[in-house]
């Protein structure tokens, strides 16, 4: 999917370049991997609701697409409410380079994106490994399988980026990513 939107941003990226600016993109990654990452394309699947995604929510020069920004919250709501949050673009662009470091274009099965209040009470209610304040709840955290590559393998390609934090869940079969600080369990 692109963006009808991306030309003129793409031009104006390119004028700010040659000024000196910094890309959105650059500024997300603090710098660190501005230029070195394709564009960013995700193709996911939300389990709970039965909803596919393929877009390309950012071009190769750093700007990203509102509109498939758009679809990627709405697709990565919350199952239980219904209700949507605007995703941490680091986690996001984490997911992107996890799929990437796994050989691209995999469809990304997503158990968990953002949590309502509500159903992060309800989830506590029911097991102490839920936190009271989850980065579900603040649209920085994605629970996910991808079926071509074992929980493992996706758990050591996580570590291998060290972007955020990385918890490992072989039995409810996911991994938990997010946009906090590096941290494993």
């Amino acid at each position: 999917m692109l963006c009808r939107r991306m030309f003129l941003k793409s031009s104006a990226f390119v004028a700010a370049t040659l000024l000196g600016a910094k890309s959105a993109f650059a500024r997300v990654l603090d710098g660190n991997e501005a230029g070195g990452l394709p564009e960013g394309k995700l193709s996911l699947y939300n389990l709970n609701l039965n909803e596919r995604l393929t877009v390309t929510y950012r071009n190769a020069m750093g700007e990203y697409c509102q509109e498939a920004l758009q679809a990627i919250n709405w697709l990565l709501r919350c199952h239980y409410t219904n209700e949507m949050t605007t995703m941490d673009l680091r986690v996001i662009e984490y997911l992107n380079r996890l799929d990437n470091t796994l050989g691209g274009n995999n469809e990304i099965h997503v158990i968990s994106g953002y949590r309502s209040p509500s159903y992060n009470a309800k989830l506590r209610s029911k097991s102490s490994g839920v936190a009271k304040n989850s980065l579900h709840m603040k649209g920085m955290a994605i629970d996910l399988a991808i079926p071509s590559f074992g929980l493992a393998q996706i758990r050591r390609s996580a570590l291998a980026l060290a972007a955020g934090g990385v918890g490992y869940y072989p039995q409810p079969g996911f991994v938990h990513i997010d946009s906090g600080h590096f941290r494993t369990w």
